[in-house]
């Protein structure tokens, strides 16, 4: 069914898939702190505002969503900014499966790249600085947050 679909079809239809998920699990009790259903326009703007990485809410991030919210925010966010293609080749690469041509054609289209040579390499490129530089973000966030937040006091 999948092989109806053009290149750009399927990276349009992934972006939905991923952006409906993300509004579904917003919309449970368990992704807002007052455990009630978040109402479907709030989780689906906030799904789609976090999968295209625009930063804009409409209720207040801290205050109305639980840690499980915020988690599944911050996942949208991963997948939008790095892109449903790449992290879908990152899998296959890690789980050591071939990149098929047609996930080549995907991802050429996702990455909005203009030759298919050396795109696998380029996905790998992009994930590992990608990682690199959130872990050093996350190191020197720990090291100022461990210094005003020590719950061991002299």
């Amino acid at each position: 069914m999948l092989k109806k679909f053009t290149p750009v079809q399927l990276v349009v239809l992934s972006f939905l898939a991923v952006i409906t998920t993300g509004a579904i699990l917003l919309m449970l009790p368990v992704s807002s702190l007052s455990q009630r259903f978040t109402d479907p326009i709030t989780a689906i703007f906030t799904a789609t505002s976090a999968t295209c990485v625009t930063g804009l809410v409409v209720v207040d991030t801290g205050t109305h969503w639980s840690l499980f919210g915020q988690i599944v925010i911050l996942l949208l966010i991963q997948i939008g900014g790095l892109g449903y293609m790449t992290i879908s080749t990152f899998f296959l690469i890690f789980a050591n499966r071939r990149v098929t041509l047609r996930q080549r054609f995907l991802l050429k289209e996702g990455l909005n790249v203009y030759k298919l040579t050396g795109i696998v390499s380029f996905t790998k490129t992009i994930l590992f600085t990608v990682l690199f530089f959130e872990g050093l973000g996350a190191f020197a966030l720990s090291l100022r947050f461990l210094k005003d937040f020590t719950t061991v006091k002299s």
